[in-house]
């Protein structure tokens, strides 16, 4: 959302795209079996999840690699300060992650060492720091735009509060029966930056 300030011709549902584009594939490899997670409660306090082997996904060369693949594939659409952002927007997922996950991170495919901070063993933590993070975006953007019609005010809005309810559900919810079912919920991640492209369609740039 605080892109939408730097790129105004890009539409926020491509920015969301980019933001989650690493969780946006991570599911289908977990169909696939090309990658694995485990439920394991306990795991962290935030998540029960255990990314067992996501390198493909997940490890730091494979998110510069997605990165450079997202600017590449948008060349003669967009200009090329935004597609440079849209790449920083695609890495920025590594980096997040990176603060909030247990060291289950790998820096590259294969037997490689696996990093993070394990911000997710801390509930009040988790919720301070990514809270400040949604705030400080939702605050830039709709400084960066205004409503041109009430589905511009209204579908942007339920936008924001759906996420924040998807995110804070993850506290009171059931761990989930096993990697299919988070797999194919995680691909419902899909309709984000469909929503997201139809509530900033009915804002203007300021």
């Amino acid at each position: 959302m605080a892109a939408k300030k730097k790129a105004p011709e890009v539409s926020l549902g491509l920015l969301v795209g980019a933001a989650v584009w690493l969780d946006m594939v991570w599911p289908i490899f977990l169909l696939l079996g090309i990658e694995r997670m485990e439920i394991d409660p306990g795991n962290t306090r935030f998540t029960p999840f255990d990314f067992v082997y996501y390198p493909w996904t997940h490890s730091l060369v494979m998110a510069l690699a997605w990165s450079a693949a997202f600017a590449f594939a948008l060349a003669t659409r967009v200009r090329r300060v935004s597609r440079l952002l849209l790449a920083a927007l695609v890495f920025s997922h590594w980096v997040l992650d990176f603060i909030v996950h247990r060291p289950d991170l790998p820096l590259w495919p294969d037997h490689a060492p696996k990093v993070g901070l394990g911000l997710w063993n801390s509930i009040a933590g988790t919720i301070v720091v990514e809270g400040t993070i949604l705030l400080a975006g939702v605050w830039i953007y709709v400084r960066a735009t205004r409503p041109r019609d009430r589905i511009g005010r209204f579908a942007f809005w339920a936008f924001l509060l759906f996420c924040v309810i998807v995110w804070l559900g993850d506290l009171g919810s059931a761990p989930p029966a096993n990697s299919r079912t988070v797999a194919w919920v995680a691909l419902a991640g899909w309709l984000l930056p469909l929503w997201a492209w139809w509530a900033d369609g009915h804002r203007h740039p300021c």
